[in-house]
């Protein structure tokens, strides 16, 4: 049995996805231990099940992530985006120079690492571990015909697209400039060849995204890369809404759910806008915050049901359409359920998922900024009257319920790290 080191950034959906990840493995009989930034242990510990450790790199407690996530939350122009990326730099640095003796000392024999922390690719090739990549965001394959994750342009394989894509690297390694020099400079200390991208960082063995080849933009075949769909806790019976909360929805009126994550719930005026257009259309509200506003901000919203937390699948089951920032978590299970969605993307790689969006034709996108009640009303009444959005969702979600992600990942986990599972890793690549 091996005994795994989990490395992932500090954001919720991160964690979420390792933790998943974690207790297969546990189940599986194998040793699992989170190594993470100082002040996740604080985060972890309601997602992690029994037999999983967790070890802290670094100083600082809850309350230095707490600034570090809300200033990504907030990445407003070309500073917020700077800002954001020294943050991701010093938490990789901090990873890098501690975690190499956590691993030693915990006698860790392999690493399943997420794609976007470099931390895990090099750290793992400096103590001569076998790792696996886990992409909980969308992946950063190197792809010359597929645009960078945090880009929303279409998917385009002319000339005219492949330039534009070159163009749009350009610009990212200027961004990117402090953790190409942080990935750059770990890598000489290390002792390992030159490397400066995420994608520089991620193993050779395995890529796996939660992702199914249907929701994706086209990608050369690759043997190393598997989309195994949504890693998520095994189903537990038909999901429910909590007690009282059926009876005041009304079922002759369509239902807009509306949720912007974690990160992005404290956007008050989108969801305003939102609860307009519907009462404009008649359609019925619901709105979830993720604990971001407070009572005063939450009846300003003026929409049929706004509450913090609405266990989300439970909800997708009785929605027409969602609303939605655009996040992988909150997108998977749209389609799971069949459910067409208004993309409203706000930071990280959710322009990439509005776009994929876009081009499966499961949904509409708008841009935050400059956006009005009217165009929200116009797109919900488009979702609601054109069949085509939710047949479309529908079939993607047939992909999405048949995946068994969790499962699968795990499988090509052990068989990469262990040997146990041969013929796996070809299977469903992108």
């Amino acid at each position: 049995m091996a005994h795994f080191a989990l490395i992932c950034p500090p954001y919720y959906s991160h964690l979420q996805v390792f933790a998943v990840l974690g207790a297969e493995l546990v189940r599986r009989g194998h040793r699992v231990t989170f190594v993470v930034n100082a002040g996740a242990g604080t985060l972890l510990a309601a997602k992690t099940s029994a037999g999983i450790a967790i070890r802290e790199a670094g100083e600082g407690g809850p309350d230095r992530l707490a600034a570090i996530i809300a200033r990504a939350a907030r990445p407003n122009g070309p500073l917020g985006i700077l800002r954001t990326v020294s943050d991701a730099a010093g938490l990789t640095d901090e990873l890098c120079r501690i975690a190499p003796d956590i691993l030693r000392e915990i006698g860790a024999t392999a690493i399943v690492g997420d794609q976007m922390e470099p931390a895990a690719g090099l750290v793992a090739d400096h103590l001569g571990l076998p790792f696996v990549s886990v992409a909980a965001a969308l992946p950063v394959h190197a792809d010359p015909t597929v645009p960078l994750p945090f880009l929303g342009w279409p998917y385009d394989p002319s000339d005219k697209g492949l330039k534009r894509n070159r163009g749009g690297e350009c610009v990212a390694n200027l961004l990117m400039t402090s953790q190409r020099r942080n990935i750059a400079g770990w890598a000489a200390r290390f002792g390992l060849a030159q490397r400066a991208t995420l994608a520089d960082c991620l193993s050779p063995r395995a890529q796996i995204s939660q992702l199914v080849p249907g929701f994706d933009f086209p990608r050369a075949a690759d043997p190393h890369r598997h989309a195994v769909g949504p890693i998520r806790p095994p189903d537990d019976g038909p999901p429910s809404l909590p007690a009282g909360l059926d009876d005041r929805l009304d079922p002759d009126r369509p239902l807009v759910f509306a949720s912007l994550g974690t990160l992005q719930g404290h956007r008050a005026g989108i969801f305003r806008a939102v609860a307009g257009a519907c009462r404009d259309l008649g359609a019925q509200c619901v709105v979830a915050h993720c604990g971001r506003l407070d009572g005063r901000q939450a009846a300003r919203i003026d929409a049929d049901i706004v509450t913090d937390f609405l266990p989300q699948r439970a909800m997708l089951s009785r929605a027409a359409i969602c609303v939605t920032h655009a996040g992988m978590n909150t997108v998977l299970d749209c389609l799971e359920a069949g459910v067409p969605m208004l993309a409203v993307p706000i930071a990280f790689d959710q322009p990439g998922i509005a776009a994929r969006i876009v081009h499966h034709g499961v949904g509409e996108r708008l841009p935050r900024v400059l956006l009005s009640r009217a165009r929200i009303r116009n797109s919900l009444e488009r979702l609601l009257t054109t069949p085509s959005f939710r047949e479309a969702a529908q079939r993607i979600g047939r992909d999405i319920r048949e995946s068994s992600g969790t499962m699968r990942a795990t499988d090509i986990i052990e068989d990469v790290i262990c040997g146990t599972r041969a013929g796996l890793v070809g299977e469903s690549s992108i």
